[in-house]
């Protein structure tokens, strides 16, 4: 553990996203930091782990198979009002991460994220902002992961989505052919 972390007596910590693959990686780094980690892929298995370890702190996807992450941050509001909860997902929004703070997280990430960012979100002191991470998504990267975000709200709907997004369909249709940005 490092002499950076100051996690306090109770090192619970829930990890909550259905990636298998991104759960195991980041739940072995969060270990190397001194947590004491518990898993769960889908709200029915984190409500479950809720009610047994009542953790301290919780990383959430907000994606999940089975459901919503905020119906896991609201189970764990009910059973402990200090855990420290920080919601994780790929699909940022602005909506969605005020219905999180609202509910009760402490924190907001969008993926990727690495286990430094997420243990920085989790022992933020205070009030203060957390530091800007060292490197944010492009200016592109933002905008194509807001299109894809709207065209997975609209069931994968060219037509719905270029109207949402007030967007000739066949300009959408070229953003949608090619690969993500950096």
């Amino acid at each position: 553990m490092s002499e950076d972390y100051q996690i306090g007596p109770d090192s619970s910590l829930l990890l909550v996203d259905d990636d298998e693959i991104f759960l195991n990686r980041l739940a072995r780094a969060m270990e190397k930091r001194g947590f004491t980690v518990i898993r769960a892929a889908s709200v029915a298995e984190a409500r479950i782990a809720v009610a047994e370890h009542k953790p301290a702190y919780a990383v959430v996807d907000l994606r999940l198979e089975d459901g919503n992450g905020l119906d896991v941050v609201d189970a764990l509001r009910e059973a402990r009002e200090d855990t420290k909860i920080v919601v994780l997902t790929g699909y940022g929004a602005i909506a969605t991460a005020v219905a999180a703070v609202k509910m009760g997280a402490t924190d907001y990430l969008s993926k990727p994220a690495d286990a430094d960012d997420v243990t920085r979100a989790l022992l933020a002191q205070g009030d203060s902002l957390p530091p800007a991470p060292e490197t944010p998504m492009s200016a592109d990267r933002v905008r194509w992961e807001h299109i894809q975000r709207v065209y997975e709200q609209c069931d994968r709907n060219v037509s719905e989505t270029a109207r949402r997004l007030h967007m000739h369909r066949r300009t959408l249709q070229r953003i949608l052919a090619k690969r993500s940005p950096r």
